[in-house]
């Protein structure tokens, strides 16, 4: 039916603008820009699998070799790719991608409908209480093979928590993605990605071998297996089913693999403490901006080994060799099995001295800083909860595009100018949406409401000025010294 090593089936846009389908090691044509399926979703997760398959079949041994291979390379691409196309059949009687070795959607004649492979479909409790409100259900009652090939990596790769037993991804459900871009073309995004490693053999890929299951639970530690697994981790067991050429339905057992403790190479990693154990990143709900940029686009370093970028993003300090790039950031924002939100977004890879580093960071820390002091002045005006925190996050979008412009003048400028710069910056978004909700309507208030109104504004001016615990922590996060604070008479 298809077999993703040897067919052309990955779509993808042209840098005139043209689209084209190509078979994976047409990934090395210097003409092409992006992946172009229909969702976001899967574009990231197409990067994903052409990343591991040069990862799988013909990876860099270290920076020297990366380095030297940087320029595409089709023809080397496609004969080391393929030896492993017998392990890349989506159906058949063999092993088949990304499913389960035993063929249990024999014995099972109500099959899921295909729509289950994507994230954000209906899930059965939604369908059963008939509150698929927002995503309707049979969205897809059939997939072209090349969609389900691509849906079902996506999930494997990506899979939220699916009710008892069916495991989620080795990085949680709806993990951040970040991959390095230069903006050259698809060939150079995938390559910058590609970790060091050495060729792996098919007997590798979980599909290939009896699924590791976790009935009694059981887990599946990083060192147990190769470490290509990590780019093709397989947590649930399914099984396609095919009628007419077409896949309609998805069969699926409980109790797949439960991988524990892994490290995966395109995303970044947090500690609650030092010395806990690591866990994936996972996006927030809202755009990207750079509040969120600690330890995923910059190194966080104030707190020890808290945070730690994705292992490609911390190559790219070898491998860029002072060369401008992006970071693509991106993945669903999950509430449990609830999909809320897909980021998709871009920021400055940057690296730099450690001393600028931790001055950044502290800029970062006084804008947090000055948020929360916004939120708790706002409280007479707003009630708690989303509307307030809506308020938080038009504080961050106002100040983004300056952020932004005192990270590019920081190593041209004296810090503590540009700090003051970056103070004053605070202090304009602060009132500005600190008044565009307590003022209008203020006279129609009641007296005392009015008066609460006006002492939260001054109890957020004497925080800008550096005044009280929160003012003095926002002044010292910029690395200046707070005013000599003011004693209460004694009564």
């Amino acid at each position: 039916m298809l077999n993703l090593i040897s067919d052309r089936w990955i779509p993808v846009r042209r840098k005139d603008g043209t689209r084209t389908l190509i078979a994976p090691w047409q990934m090395a044509d210097d003409s092409l820009a992006f992946p172009d399926w229909p969702r976001p979703d899967l574009n990231i997760a197409c990067l994903e699998l052409l990343i591991g398959l040069v990862f799988l079949a013909d990876p860099p041994a270290d920076t020297m070799d990366w380095e030297s291979r940087q320029s595409s390379d089709p023809d080397r691409l496609r004969a080391r790719l393929a030896p492993f196309a017998p392990a890349f059949e989506l159906m058949g009687d063999g092993p088949r991608f990304m499913q389960d070795r035993e063929a249990f959607e024999s014995g099972l004649k109500d099959p899921n409908p295909p729509d289950m492979l994507f994230i954000d479909s209906a899930g059965g409790q939604t369908v059963r209480n008939n509150a698929d409100l927002m995503v309707k259900r049979g969205r897809y009652p059939v997939l072209e093979p090349a969609l389900a090939a691509m849906a079902l990596f996506t999930l494997q790769a990506h899979a939220p928590s699916g009710g008892k037993g069916n495991r989620t991804s080795m990085r949680g459900g709806g993990p951040m993605v970040t991959l390095v871009d230069s903006g050259d073309g698809l060939w150079p995004l995938v390559w910058a990605n590609v970790p060091d490693g050495a060729p792996a053999e098919a007997m590798a890929l979980p599909w290939m071998r009896p699924t590791r299951t976790s009935e009694k639970g059981e887990q599946v530690f990083q060192h147990d297996v190769q470490s290509v697994e990590a780019l093709f981790g397989m947590p649930r067991r399914l099984r396609l089913v095919a009628r007419q050429g077409g896949i309609t339905g998805v069969v699926q057992k409980p109790y797949g693999t439960n991988y524990a403790v892994w490290e995966h190479p395109l995303t970044p990693y947090y500690r609650q403490r030092p010395g806990s154990e690591l866990l994936p990143a996972h996006p927030r709900t809202g755009p990207f901006g750079y509040r969120n940029w600690m330890g995923v686009v910059l190194p966080k370093r104030s707190e020890g080994d808290t945070a730690r970028r994705a292992r490609v993003v911390e190559l790219w300090a070898e491998r860029g060799e002072g060369r401008r790039a992006e970071v693509l950031v991106a993945g669903w924002a999950m509430d449990n099995m609830k999909p809320r939100d897909f980021t998709f977004s871009r920021a400055p890879l940057i690296d730099l001295p450690d001393d600028l580093a931790d001055r950044i960071e502290g800029f970062v820390e006084a804008a947090a800083a000055v948020a929360a002091a916004l939120r708790s002045a706002l409280r007479p005006v707003l009630a708690e909860g989303e509307v307030r925190e809506a308020a938080r996050e038009a504080f961050f979008l106002t100040t983004q595009s300056n952020f932004e412009r005192r990270l590019a003048q920081l190593t041209a400028v004296n810090c503590a100018t540009e700090a003051r710069g970056w103070l004053d910056d605070l202090r304009e978004a602060a009132f500005a949406v600190f008044d565009g909700h307590a003022l209008p309507g203020l006279a129609d208030r009641e007296l005392s409401r009015q008066q609460q109104i006006v002492q939260s504004r001054q109890g957020l001016a004497l925080c800008l000025a550096g005044y009280g615990k929160l003012g003095q922590g926002l002044w010292r996060y910029l690395g200046l010294d707070p005013p000599e604070q003011k004693r209460r008479k004694a009564s």
